[in-house]
C-alpha cells in the first residue's frame, strides 16, 4: 500500500526535485526506513515520508505522536562531504523552518535548544539528526521532522499549523532543510543572532541539563547556562525550564 496524502511518490520527487520519494500509508519510523535504505545506497536528496508512524520517536528516544495524517513525519538521507556542520545540524534546520513555516502560524516561531520549534509556548515540530560514520567521516546523515497539521487529542501542550496543505508544506520545507545540510562549519553570527530573536529559553531558570539561567549558545551549538559558579556549556542533555 503506497501513497502519501493522495499524492503519487514519483510525481513528489519530480515537485520537490528530489532523486526518489519513498512514500508510505504507514510504518514504524521514517527514520529507520531511512537509515535502511541509505545502508543500500539511497542517493543524497531521497526522502521517506509516512501518512502514520507507529513507533516515531525524537531525540532521546522519546516518543514522537504521529497519528494518520496528522502531520508531515519525513526523514531527508544526506551524504555530506565532510564532518564539520553535523554538530549544529538541528540548529540550522531549526533555523529554517521557522522561517518557512511561520506563515502557517498564529505568532512567532520559538526555538528550544537544540531541537524544538514552538508557538505560544506549545510545541510544533521537532527535529532528529543521525549520522552513521565510516573511518571517522560521515557515511550519511539521517535528517528526521515531525511537524503537526492538527493537535493530537492527548497532548495538551501542543501546536501545529493553521489551514497549511501537506504538498506546500514540503514544498517550502525541504529546500529550507536540504541548505542546511549543505552548510558547513559552525554557526556564522547571522545564523546565532537569527537564533537568539526565537530563543524560547533566553534568560528563563533552567533545572535541566543543569540548574541555571539561560544564556544563549555558542556557535558550536552548546548551551550556555548561568549559575554561581559562572557560565558553563552543555553539548548534551534535554532542557528543562524550572516551572
Amino acid at each position: 500500500m503506497v501513497s502519501w496524502f493522495d499524492a503519487d511518490a514519483a510525481a513528489l520527487a519530480v515537485a520537490l526535485d528530489l532523486p526518489r520519494v519513498e512514500a508510505l500509508v504507514s510504518l514504524a519510523s521514517t527514520m529507520d526506513a531511512a537509515h535502511a535504505l541509505a545502508a543500500s545506497g539511497a542517493a543524497a536528496g531521497t526522502l521517506v515520508l509516512a501518512e502514520e508512524q507507529t513507533g516515531g520517536r525524537g531525540r532521546g528516544g522519546k516518543r514522537w505522536q504521529s497519528g494518520p495524517r496528522a502531520g508531515i513525519w519525513a526523514t531527508l538521507i544526506e551524504r555530506p562531504r565532510e564532518a564539520s556542520g553535523i554538530a549544529v545540524l538541528s540548529l540550522r534546520v531549526g533555523l529554517r523552518l521557522a522561517g518557512v513555516l511561520e506563515r502557517w502560524c498564529e505568532g512567532p516561531i520559538q526555538l528550544k535548544w537544540p531541537n524544538d520549534l514552538f508557538v505560544a509556548g506549545r510545541k510544533l515540530a521537532g527535529v532528529l539528526i543521525e549520522a552513521r560514520w565510516r573511518d571517522e567521516r560521515p557515511e550519511w546523515v539521517a535528517i528526521g521532522i515531525g511537524i503537526n497539521l492538527r493537535v493530537p487529542s492527548d497532548e495538551r501542550h501542543a501546536a501545529a499549523l493553521h489551514d497549511a496543505q501537506p504538498l506546500e508544506v514540503l514544498g517550502e520545507a525541504i529546500p529550507a532543510i536540504r541548505a542546511a545540510a549543505f552548510a558547513t562549519g559552525p554557526l556564522q553570527a547571522s545564523e546565532l543572532a537569527a537564533f537568539a530573536r526565537r530563543d524560547l529559553s533566553a534568560g528563563r531558570a533552567l533545572v535541566e541539563p543543569a540548574r541555571g539561567t539561560a544564556r544563549g549558545i555558542t556557535a558550536d551549538g552548546a548551551l550556555l547556562i548561568e549559575s554561581e559558579g559562572g557560565i558553563t556549556s552543555w553539548r548534551s542533555g534535554s532542557l528543562v525550564l524550572s516551572s
